[in-house]
């Protein structure tokens, strides 16, 4: 069981649900009357996306990206290759960009900087979990679910070596799973970074 390699719940099924209503519900506000593209970072923000773009009231649209950054088996280097692209052109759209984690911030920072460059009409970040102690390159965050301890975190979409992202809850993962799942050492999960930062 998936559950067993879990250390502690950190945020349950229903706390989640709660949070997103309550995030959709100021989305809705301030959205009000507005284009809006939802983006998705992939793999780790779709679980929030489906759930978030559920409790909306508004119209919007929905685009992805999927983002390679190359760095050592501990940290992103920050530098960035982008794997897919955006299928619609922003261009006079607001953008809200939609992260499973906020770690360092240095992904994210240059998608931001990147999609200011085809001038939308705003960009900003909504994000499930942020880790303040970890961030390296500040990056506004308009909308934050929870903020989380610097633990390596699992479930909800977040993964490790393409395993948890089905659990229902936020958890974090037993220190002890690093050494049974064997994976190549760009993915070892410390310190944790988004999806952005992961995919490789």
């Amino acid at each position: 069981m998936l559950e067993d390699d879990i250390a502690q719940v950190l945020i349950s099924e229903q706390a989640l649900r709660a949070r997103t209503e309550e995030l959709a519900a100021r989305i809705s506000c301030d959205y009000a009357g507005e284009e809006l593209i939802l983006l998705c970072v992939l793999k780790g923000g779709v679980a929030f996306l489906v759930d978030l773009m559920r409790c909306l009231t508004i119209p919007h649209a929905i685009d992805f990206m999927a983002i390679s950054s190359y760095g050592n088996s501990t940290e992103s280097s920050g530098v960035v290759r982008i794997l897919k692209d955006l299928d619609m052109s922003i261009d006079g759209k607001h953008v809200l960009i939609v992260e499973d984690i906020i770690d360092t911030g240095r992904t994210l920072s240059y998608i931001v900087a990147n999609l200011q460059t085809r001038h939308p009409a705003s960009v900003r970040v909504c994000t499930l979990l942020s880790k303040p102690s970890r961030r390296e390159v500040e990056v506004p965050v308009d909308y934050v679910g929870f903020e989380v301890p610097n633990e390596f975190v699992v479930g909800y979409g977040l993964d490790y070596a393409e395993r948890y992202r089905n659990l229902r809850f936020i958890g974090i993962l037993k220190p002890e799973v690093y050494r049974k799942i064997h994976i190549p050492s760009q993915e070892l999960p410390s310190p944790q970074v988004s999806s952005a930062d992961k995919e490789a």
